[in-house]
């Protein structure tokens, strides 16, 4: 009989961090993949996510729809509520073998949690990193709750078990994201027309020459700074004059802040040389992120991804602090002048070497194996 997998996607990200795996678990002769979108993967003004997955052949299980209006933390409590009552009905109704959760945001709390209660086994992927947000104690809450521990690192690893976890559950796989680096690293060449292709808006800046991509999101602990915040590097890309890619922030406390902050700047100082984007498909963001001259922003891609491909990054502020990082990285506060001197340093200067911190590309492949072999130890363990 066939091991029932739910996968549980609830953002743009998360997906992006899972592909492969949901790609290998889908192939497995002994895996039959469930797979269940949520929250923000739903909806139109964070890119719509799920229409990518369903582009990329994935039938989907469930929709769960969450998200409460507000981006602040009194929604963020709430939607992790309306996220547990209703993926309990859902998985009440599949009834899998093993749930999947990822990474650390409030959704992946509210998954791990209907889960455990439910006595279905968890597997957390991530698990064990350090950010120094909310997103840490979700992050290590949801360690706690899971049965099967899929780390980036060895640092990770270290950590989810001196956390109290059994060693035997705790495999360090590297990051499925890095499996999708990987994959265009033979032909990384920009080879689509970003505007043609997802629209956005702002002028069409000419990229031929180099340019800049820019993804800031709010900092959970800091919502009510994150106009003032997003200000700072507004006006640091305008000032670099070249051109630059700005991708739309997640849905977390303090997003409506950022997207004020960049509707409210696009009316007064009308920049020439910065184009919006809500999403794009990862491989075609990981090309054009492999092209770029510069990543600007707090997102962790420029963690992961971009220690891989080798790409300069200026990281602002709180969000990835404390997180393992290759020698790609420059960090600064929320301050206009250090994130314009950063970059500007970054472009004097040529790409970095390879870093394997997170995974060498065969993350997925691990997992979907060690939802065959490692599984069989959680049901033994429930037994107790």
């Amino acid at each position: 009989m066939r091991r029932k997998v739910c996968v549980v996607v609830t953002a743009r990200p998360s997906y992006s961090r899972i592909k492969t795996a949901l790609q290998a678990i889908q192939a497995h002769p002994d895996l039959e993949l469930q797979l269940v979108v949520a929250a923000s993967a739903l909806l139109d003004r964070y890119g719509t996510a799920v229409e990518y997955i369903e582009r990329d052949g994935f039938e989907i299980a469930a929709r769960v729809f969450m998200v409460l209006e507000g981006e602040n933390v009194t929604t963020m409590a709430k939607t992790t509520g309306l996220g547990l009552l209703e993926l309990a009905t859902v998985l009440d109704n599949l009834k899998p073998d093993v749930v999947v959760t990822i990474a650390d945001r409030y959704e992946t709390l509210a998954t791990a949690v209907a889960a455990a209660y439910m006595n279905i086994p968890v597997a957390h992927i991530q698990g064990g990193e350090v950010t120094g947000s909310i997103d840490e104690k979700v992050r290590h809450a949801v360690t706690k709750l899971a049965d099967l521990h899929f780390v980036s690192t060895e640092g990770a690893a270290k950590r989810v078990i001196r956390m109290g976890e059994d060693p035997a559950t705790v495999f360090v796989t590297g990051c499925p994201s890095i499996d999708l680096a990987a994959e265009i690293l033979p032909e990384p060449a920009l080879n689509f027309d970003p505007f043609e292709k997802y629209g956005g808006v702002g002028p069409r800046v000419d990229i031929s020459n180099g340019y800049l991509v820019v993804m800031q999101h709010p900092v959970t602990t800091e919502y009510d700074l994150a106009k003032q915040h997003i200000f700072e590097t507004l006006h640091a890309v305008h000032d670099i004059d070249m051109p630059a890619l700005w991708f739309w922030p997640n849905v977390d406390a303090g997003s409506d802040g950022t997207s004020n902050g960049i509707r409210t700047f696009r009316e007064n100082e009308r920049p020439s040389n910065i184009h919006f984007f809500k999403n794009m498909t990862p491989t075609d963001f990981l090309r054009l992120l492999y092209n770029c001259r510069c990543l600007v922003g707090n997102s962790s891609v420029g963690v992961r991804e971009c220690s891989f491909l080798g790409v300069p990054v200026v990281n602002i502020g709180s969000r990835q602090a404390g997180r393992e990082r290759g020698g790609n990285i420059l960090d600064v506060g929320y301050d206009q002048k250090q994130i314009k001197d950063a970059t500007e340093h970054h472009l004097n200067n040529s790409r970095y070497p390879q870093d394997l911190l997170y995974g060498n590309g065969t993350a997925g492949e691990q997992i979907a194996q060690l939802l065959i072999e490692a599984s069989l130890r959680v049901e033994k363990k429930l037994m107790y």
